[in-house]
């Protein structure tokens, strides 16, 4: 089967890809001008040159596909560059759609986000999240919406943010410190009481598992119009992962109770500058939680899922 990726230079995208390869389907990929060298098997799929706002470039890349997956993810918005998650998120899965119902292709998957909703004090991810899929549902396509917790996994390369490299970035390397002195890891927590500081879990799920489990669902039509939430099978909390991160990464830490709105005031200021790793947003849904039983999943598709712990992080120590 030959599938139209919007989105496959990223960092699901890429081992979406190899799965679809290595499923014997044949990748034909949006890439944007320049992005060229993040496509890791360029002999083995068929790329269209173009971004998600031309048109012309969609109906290229979809031109002979049976099915299309809409991968298109911000983690973090720069609207005077014209990166917004109404932009690339909302209106460009939007797009994708209809263009796909023009075109007469019918089999679209969507990949949101577990958390998504129309909260409007929540971030602007989680809301663009949702109206893709409400876009979605509101279509004649054989849809499948797949709704992933947070990933973690080798990014190979090619500027692809990763959770657990941005968190060793931000919460343990932003400042110079010296590596054999336990350095005061933030543990969150709202409200006036610091008990349970940093306890929200997350089902960290490893993005080989979830790229497997797109190309089942490609030819599962007992997913089509269905909603797929998928997690790691073991529940961490923020503690846990922050530990997990130093010890493959050698530093020593130790968990301080922090309020949360001084870490997100800060990001507040300091999110509009590249350099700083993560964005207000990113931590209003990183303190929510989030979590998913997705073992019947796992189970039905036979897939033995990747657990999070140090082993499974070795990347972040190359």
């Amino acid at each position: 089967m030959k599938v139209a990726i919007i989105g496959g230079t990223g960092f699901v995208g890429s081992y979406i890809i190899d799965e679809l390869i290595k499923n014997d389907h044949t990748p034909r990929l949006l890439v944007r001008e320049g992005s060229e060298y993040k496509v890791l098997q360029p002999d083995k799929c068929e790329i269209i040159q173009g971004d998600i706002d031309d048109n012309d470039a969609i109906k290229d890349t979809l031109k002979g596909c049976e099915a299309v997956i809409y991968l298109i993810a911000l983690i973090r918005e720069f609207p005077n560059k014209g990166l917004t998650n109404e932009k690339l998120q909302f209106r460009g899965s939007e797009r994708v759609a209809k263009i796909s119902e023009e075109m007469g292709i019918k089999r679209f998957l969507l990949m949101s986000a577990l958390g998504a909703n129309p909260d409007p004090y929540g971030s602007k991810y989680m809301q663009a999240k949702h109206l893709s899929e409400q876009a979605i549902k509101n279509t004649s396509l054989d849809w499948t919406i797949l709704r992933p917790s947070s990933l973690f996994g080798d990014p190979r390369g090619g500027d692809r943010p990763e959770f657990c490299m941005m968190l060793d970035k931000l919460m343990l390397n932003l400042i110079p410190y010296p590596k054999f002195l336990p350095f005061p890891a933030p543990s969150f927590f709202t409200g006036a009481s610091p008990f349970n500081a940093g306890e929200y879990a997350l089902s960290m799920v490893h993005v080989q598992d979830v790229a497997s489990i797109f190309v089942k669902v490609l030819l599962d039509k007992d997913t089509i119009n269905k909603t797929i939430e998928i997690g790691g099978l073991i529940e961490v909390s923020w503690n846990e992962i922050i530990k997990s991160i130093a010890s493959v990464t050698g530093q020593k830490v130790f968990m301080l109770p922090a309020p949360f709105f001084v870490i997100s005031t800060i990001a507040g200021v300091l999110d509009k500058f590249e350099w700083f790793p993560a964005g207000k947003d990113q931590l209003k849904d990183l303190i929510k939680g989030s979590v998913c039983n997705s073992e019947e999943l796992f189970k039905k598709y036979n897939i033995e899922p990747i657990p999070f712990n140090t082993e499974n992080l070795n990347y972040l120590g190359n």
